[in-house]
């Protein structure tokens, strides 16, 4: 079973306006349009049985209506290998609690956080709030983790900055996205090399298309390579590390390939692949 524990979709009388206006500020091209059906077609060719949705909520206003949306998808698309997480932002306040609640009642699993997106620095009391109500709900908290490229200067969430959250927290189902840190990969490999959270793959391999607009900038980018991805296997132990794709800002098809081609054993792949998903989301 292949599990891409990491994508996006927008509503459909949305979804234009918001990959128009994402792809604006990456420059980046989608693989897809951003909706349910686009996320369903991508996973149709690229052999991907269960996609996990990170909804991201980029203001406090937005977090029950997002959420009460995450329930009616899971309801309608489950069966069609679909399965939204919730979404939580640092301004919620003193209702944390309840609407992780609601979440964990209404069978989701986990939250989705984007310090960036969120404008505060993940060892924030704000978030440190969430994520203590998080583990004390035994919830999964995904982040994105690293630098931003529709943001290059905005630093919330360094591989630094999370385990000082860390540290007040403990351990808890704590994902970091894109290989624990975007472009600050060796500071991740460092630091959370002995600790029990999980890293995934999205957007961190291979290569990625440009707008026009955005060529000369994200040319200079360096991603990860295969050699890379064998060194966070030793490192971390494949284990601890879930395919994650970014969709629909990385094509799922190309991901899927890469892991499968790569010199890892064949357990390994298995693990990454959708195994360690699995367990995780039990």
């Amino acid at each position: 079973m292949i599990v891409d524990i990491h994508t996006h979709i927008f509503p459909d009388k949305i979804a234009a306006a918001a990959i128009s206006k994402l792809s604006a500020a990456s420059g980046i091209l989608p693989n897809t349009d951003g909706t349910t059906r686009g996320l369903l077609d991508s996973m149709d060719r690229a052999g991907v049985d269960l996609s996990v949705i990170l909804p991201v909520a980029t203001a406090k206003e937005q977090v029950d209506k997002i959420n009460s949306s995450a329930m009616r998808l899971n309801e309608a698309y489950a069966e069609k290998g679909l399965f939204s997480f919730g979404a939580m932002h640092p301004d919620y306040g003193g209702g944390i609690r309840r609407e992780l609640n609601r979440l964990r009642e209404n069978g989701i699993k986990g939250i989705k956080i984007h310090p960036v997106y969120q404008s505060t620095d993940i060892d924030d009391i704000k978030y440190l709030r969430i994520f203590d109500c998080a583990a004390e709900l035994n919830m999964t908290v995904v982040t994105h983790a690293g630098l931003d490229i529709g943001f290059p200067d905005a630093v919330h969430c360094s591989p630094t900055q999370i385990l000082r959250a860390m540290r007040q927290i403990g351990d808890f189902k704590f994902v970091l996205a894109h290989m624990g840190g975007w472009q600050n990969w060796e500071e991740a490999q460092e630091i959370f090399a002995d600790t029990k959270v999980y890293i995934d793959t999205a957007f961190s391999f291979g290569k990625f298309n440009s707008t026009p607009a955005g060529k000369d900038k994200n040319d200079k980018i360096k991603m990860l390579n295969e050699d890379a991805l064998m060194k966070f296997v030793k490192i971390f132990g494949a284990e601890r590390i879930l395919f994650g794709t970014d969709s629909p800002w990385a094509e799922q098809k190309e991901a899927v390939n890469f892991i499968k081609n790569s010199p890892l054993a064949d357990a390994d792949k298995e693990k990454i692949l959708g195994g360690n998903a699995q367990k995780l989301l039990s």
